[in-house]
């Protein structure tokens, strides 16, 4: 790893190399490190942390604005740190950023979320991680998510983040000044009423289109989801681990003694 005075920074992401998410994210950190942009060749949104093991990882150098700009790897989010980390393609990172994505990753979206993936292979990997996402589906301003999430990776690079842990960050659409401040917040429980519209093809196939709206269960400002809703941008510290130790205790109780004989 190269020295805190210079860091070595590998950027990512699931809306591809090609995004306007990941050209401003790349943009404002080359203001306080070497940047290294390994992610994927085309779309990858709500791949999960799906990684490929059937098929070679093709690479292509891509190039942005007439010159090299990244390596564009025909694979997913998780693939392509776990490549840049794991190979002589790129230098080992000090940090590993996964964004801005296009449209928010909070609460249950998390565990779809190729731009979280992302983010969690390089905490797995053991290097401090972030993600971040812009809030909006329609606003294609990165401006405001990319000063904050320059701010974020300075404070991470400086103070460190605990093991195992990495820092989902979320940016409200707008101008620095319109925001409400900056909240430090837990996973939502937010959760969707899925809705499947049934349709058919010019030749009378069935398809189904998924849609959904979002069912808010409270407006605690501690939730990622709602610190969103009224303008504030929501930092998370995430954890891989998903056993749930308080459970534990309780299924000592339980009579699992099964396969051996009562006698």
């Amino acid at each position: 790893m190269s020295s805190m005075a210079d860091p070595r920074i590998l950027i990512s992401n699931d809306d591809g190399i090609n995004s306007a998410g990941i050209l401003a994210l790349r943009n404002a950190l080359i203001e306080i490190g070497q940047v290294d942009v390994v992610a994927p060749i085309t779309e990858m949104s709500a791949m999960g942390h799906a990684i490929t093991i059937s098929d070679p990882l093709k690479v292509t150098e891509v190039e942005r604005g007439g010159s090299f700009f990244g390596y564009g790897i025909h694979g997913t989010p998780a693939d392509c740190v776990k490549l840049a980390v794991n190979s002589d393609l790129v230098e080992t990172p000090d940090l590993v950023i996964s964004g801005i994505n296009q449209g928010a990753n909070l609460g249950v979206d998390i565990i779809y979320s190729g731009t979280v993936s992302a983010a969690y292979e390089g905490t797995i990997l053991g290097i401090p991680s972030m993600a971040v996402s812009l809030a909006s589906f329609k606003d294609k301003d990165f401006s405001t998510a990319s000063r904050i999430a320059r701010q974020v990776a300075g404070n991470i690079l400086y103070k460190g983040l605990e093991e195992g842990t990495l820092l989902n960050v979320n940016v409200p659409p707008g101008k620095m000044e319109d925001l409400q401040g900056t909240r430090l917040t837990r996973q939502g429980n937010a959760s969707y009423v899925d809705t499947y519209e049934r349709r058919l093809d010019p030749r009378n196939r069935i398809y189904y289109w998924l849609s959904g709206q979002r069912r808010y269960d409270s407006e605690d400002l501690e939730l990622d989801e709602n610190a969103i809703r009224f303008g504030y941008v929501s930092i998370t510290p995430l954890h891989y681990r998903l056993t749930n130790t308080d459970f534990l205790t309780q299924m000592d109780a339980w009579d699992l003694e099964l396969g051996k004989n009562d006698a």
